[in-house]
């Protein structure tokens, strides 16, 4: 990998995309739609893939990037439900390599992480995954080695159904986010190590204190400043890595180089919308189409019109829009700190565009986001905050701190004087109604995760026999990620009884947005009330949040657990799941 650091100003991009090698020559079948906006696609029961070095110049630097046949994104590998596939994936790297095939139910030897299920792939070596398609809709694959995925090694999966779908489309586009850096990843994270808002060129000034006094008065804006100072904390740290090194890519291609997908109009298009990104949310929108949300996921939902939506790292959503007239229109995907975009556009031809918006302005990180209250929690300083144990909060109810009387939340002893834990959320709610930080009040009817309600009812049926709760937790400080305070390299196998049905409760200690990814399992998310909502592979976790879910344990064998935002995963947000018999 090539490590020289540019300063980028503005992305001059010429896109990653090469060509198909010589491998996988095939005619389409009738259920293959395929488009002008997308030859790359790979489809039927038998693949070759190889992961080699590929040279590409995204930002007008040559830098040299890993990529699955040729190509980044990989191939859109197209399936159907009900077959069997076999995959022959070759390592042309110098160092090991792995595919995941994510949110794919299937046996764990098949799944692709290394050191759990199986070896990984050594260079020249060749693994050959095979397994059953059990499912359909739109999902994705990646490395789960190192940074590669940061480096261009993932790739569009589209399932198709035995069935017929509960709604009709005339074409079909996948539309893959994600985030490329000349920079060499590990420089990246060594970075983030050293300093963890390095990236953060977003931070308050002077002038943004004046505002504040003049909304607040003074001795509220002081006291706002000086929490956040004690807990050593930025409320504009949205996002670890930002705009500043980072290009937002769309099908594998910079904003400049404008992908292009390509439509007549009066036509129903599907767009699959995939977060292949390794550290970035998007809020995603067409201007001057409304968007029907079809699937969550890969999995359908009752349809729910929107103008826009948060994906996080790893989700995908498939939309339906209805453009009726000639003219172009702009899919604008903003980095959830807005400090950059990708897009893309929908026109008539190739070569034609629409006005790119404005990004939003930059959102501010309040203390009720991270599920504290002013009043309560402006006398307490950091330690205090991190010191507390059960003992100090089953005591104090959420009244002391904010005129209510739900209990406070409890968090685990690992957690207590925990040098790996620098906050802890005190009121958490499950924020299913909230469309996030940056997204409330913007004019725009934009999704929230209580729209999300599967066409099906919980596939189990059965009340869940025990709650597991685990807190996510960090150190920003010292850029220290973790469940329950207690790094991967530290900590015990979550142990699963097979056939069981279990509830899993999330608690966000921080202040950052965790998408938490359970391997080879279903994660049905509850509403407030433990009712079933809808079933998803990744769970989003805003700060302050807790959310709970249902999970079957129908899958024997060792399945990782971890935050998707692949430098927390690294920084040990990772846990592994044991199912047995």
């Amino acid at each position: 990998m090539q490590s020289k650091t540019t300063r980028r100003s503005f992305v001059k991009g010429l896109a990653a995309t090469g060509l198909l090698g010589g491998l996988g020559m095939w005619r389409a079948p009738v259920w293959a739609v395929t488009s002008p906006g997308q030859p790359n696609v790979l489809s039927g029961t038998d693949f070759d893939l190889y992961i080699g070095e590929l040279p590409v110049n995204i930002t007008g630097a040559a830098r040299t990037a890993m990529a699955i046949n040729g190509s980044i994104p990989g191939p859109i590998l197209r399936w159907r439900e009900g077959d069997t596939v076999t995959l022959r994936v070759r390592n042309r790297l110098q160092q090991d390599t792995s595919i995941h095939w994510h949110g794919i139910i299937l046996p764990a030897n098949m799944d692709g992480v290394p050191g759990l299920s199986f070896h990984g792939i050594a260079p020249d070596g060749m693994y050959e995954y095979k397994f059953k398609v059990q499912q359909n809709g739109t999902y994705w694959y990646h490395s789960h080695s190192g940074f590669q995925e940061q480096v261009g090694v993932y790739g569009a999966l589209v399932i198709d159904a035995k069935e017929p779908e509960p709604f009709s489309y005339d074409r079909d586009y996948v539309v893959m986010l994600s985030d490329w850096t000349d920079e060499d990843p590990a420089r990246v994270l060594s970075k983030l190590k050293k300093q963890s808002d390095y990236y953060n060129y977003h931070k308050r000034t002077v002038g943004d204190f004046v505002n504040d006094v003049s909304e607040m008065g003074w001795s509220a804006a002081v006291a706002d400043r000086k929490m956040w100072a004690e807990m050593k904390m930025s409320p504009t740290d949205l996002a670890d890595v930002s705009g500043y090194t980072y290009t937002y890519l769309m099908n594998g291609q910079a904003p400049d180089s404008n992908w292009t997908g390509v439509f007549k109009p009066g036509e129903k298009i599907r767009l699959r919308f995939i977060n292949g990104s390794a550290m970035t949310y998007f809020d995603v929108r067409i201007p001057g189409l409304k968007m029907t949300v079809v699937a969550a996921d890969g999995q359908h939902v009752k349809p729910v019109a929107v103008d826009e939506f948060r994906i996080a790292v790893a989700e995908t959503y498939d939309v339906i829009v209805e453009p009726e007239s000639e003219q172009a229109y702009t899919i604008f995907a903003q980095s959830m700190d807005r400090t950059g975009y990708s897009r893309g556009t929908l026109a008539i031809r190739e070569g034609l565009q629409a006005p790119v918006p404005a990004v939003d302005p930059r959102p501010i990180i309040s203390m009720s986001d991270m599920g504290m209250d002013h009043g309560g929690m402006s006398g307490m300083d950091h330690g205090s905050m991190a010191g507390m144990d059960h003992g100090d909060m089953a005591g104090m109810d959420h009244g002391d701190m904010a005129g209510t009387s739900a209990p406070m939340q409890s968090h685990p002893a690992s957690e207590t004087n925990n040098p790996l834990v620098d906050m802890q959320t005190m009121t958490p709610t499950p924020k299913l109604g909230d469309p996030g930080i940056g997204l409330r009040d913007n004019g725009r009817r934009v999704l929230i995760y209580a729209d999300l309600r599967s066409t099906f009812p919980d596939p189990d049926g059965r009340a869940p026999g025990r709650t597991i709760e685990l807190h996510l937790t960090g150190h920003m400080e010292k850029f220290a990620w973790s469940f329950d305070g207690i790094k991967f390299s530290d900590a015990e196998p979550l142990r699963l009884k097979y056939g069981e049905r279990l509830r899993i409760t999330l608690v966000n200690d921080t202040m950052m947005t965790h998408p938490i990814h359970l391997h080879g399992m279903w994660s049905d998310l509850e509403d407030e009330n433990g009712n079933f909502m809808v079933r998803k592979h990744t769970i989003d976790m805003p700060p302050g949040s807790k959310r709970s879910y249902r999970v079957t344990a129908d899958a024997l064998g060792r399945w990782a657990y971890h935050c998707h935002l692949l430098f927390h995963m690294e920084m040990g947000m990772f846990r592994e799941v044991r199912v047995d018999e």
